[in-house]
């Protein structure tokens, strides 16, 4: 058996903050980006609480692929001051923080249950609606994904106002990683019909309006639907789950800093190659994977569908390397680490693959890989 189920109830389009102001406590604890705070961008939120008289502490102490000791730390100030409202403002790390802080903080006291807001400040990571967080452990370089239903936040806020100003650079990252998000859940081997349509919904908004919101941080209409598109991704991956994709991309992530989304959008034309075996000197077959077809939907939807199987895949692999083009997105690692020498990337390719086939999203990929051939892949985007 299997089942479907939102557990977050999402305000979304113009003006959608204004939803701090119907809230009904008398306290709430912020967990913000600190760029939120120094670039003024926190008033959107404090003028709206304020109005409504509600109190509020700042906590700031939040880093990109956030590591333990930041969990510990926001753990330590929200037992402290018992919040009955955590809201989390920022890209996915500040989400990602608060989501382990509020977990731990209520198996450290079981009578203690505050609420989670989630406001996105990025169109990227859908973190907002779903039951992962992502931790980094900083000493043994590898990142730790979390899963468990109590993650999920009870209320997540979209307003494309926050989003408005995010530069280009980020604009794609976060845009090619809900692409990514979007493509994963769909071939994933839990997906079900309800996470399919939720990621067909998401690749199309993203192939109508992400260089659209690339190319203009004033085109508030594109960027709204790419905010929506993030969620929507999530609501799909939180179902069917994701695939080596994710695996690969996070030991980047940890081992050189890549941020997530550009790991991910130099890995995925590789990854569809992989997945569906089909690569530059494939002919026409009988039969397919399964997730073939899967594949052929996507560049349908695209508009980049061909004659056949074969050259449609392929086109749809070229689409990605287009999209990754037009916005300036590296293709290979050596481009985005240039400061990185081959010796050292390849020597963190053998451990990087083993941790890959560990880490939880690469189980449901639809074609299982070896570790030789996560090596080959790790190699092939140099």
């Amino acid at each position: 058996m299997k089942e479907f189920h939102i557990n977050t109830e999402i305000f979304f389009g113009e003006s959608s903050l204004d939803r701090l102001k119907q809230l009904s406590y008398e306290y709430v604890w912020i967990m913000s980006d600190p760029f939120v705070v120094s670039s003024g961008m926190i008033a959107l939120l404090t003028t709206r609480l304020d109005a409504a008289h509600i109190r509020y502490d700042i906590f700031t102490d939040v880093v990109p692929d956030p590591p333990v000791e930041k969990v510990i730390a926001g753990v330590n100030e929200v037992i402290t001051k018992r919040p009955p409202c955590i809201i989390a403002v920022g890209g996915g790390s500040a989400m990602d923080t608060a989501k382990a802080v509020r977990k731990f903080a209520t198996q450290m006291d079981a009578s203690y249950t505050p609420r989670l807001i989630a406001i996105p400040t990025t169109s990227g990571t859908g973190s907002e609606v779903t039951c992962f967080s992502v931790i980094t452990n900083t000493q043994e370089g590898r990142k730790y994904p979390l899963a468990s239903e109590d993650l999920i936040p009870d209320e997540a806020i979209l307003d494309e106002v926050l989003v408005k100003s995010v530069p280009a650079t980020v604009t794609a990252d976060t845009g090619m990683d809900v692409m990514t998000h979007a493509i994963e859940a769909y071939v994933s081997t839990n997906n079900n019909e309800f996470s399919g349509a939720l990621a067909e919904k998401a690749v199309e908004i993203s192939g109508q309006f992400l260089i659209r919101s690339y190319a203009s941080c004033d085109d508030t209409h594109a960027r709204r639907k790419m905010h929506i598109a993030s969620c929507l991704a999530g609501l799909a991956f939180n179902s069917a789950s994701l695939g080596l994709n994710h695996g690969m991309a996070h030991q980047l992530g940890a081992n050189f800093h890549i941020p997530h989304g550009r790991a991910n959008a130099i890995l995925l034309p590789y990854i569809i190659e992989f997945n569906s075996g089909i690569g530059l000197t494939t002919r026409s077959q009988r039969d397919y994977p399964s997730c073939v077809q899967k594949y052929c939907n996507i560049a349908r939807i695209l508009g980049v569908s061909n004659m056949n199987e074969v050259t449609t895949v392929r086109a749809l692999i070229s689409y990605m390397h287009f999209m990754n083009s037009e916005m300036q997105i590296p293709n290979r690692i050596s481009e985005a680490c240039p400061n990185l020498t081959h010796e050292e990337y390849e020597a963190a390719i053998d451990r990087m693959a083993d941790a890959a086939l560990r880490d939880g999203c690469t189980m449901t990929n639809p074609r299982t890989p070896l570790k030789q051939d996560v090596i080959e892949i790790y190699k092939k985007i140099w």
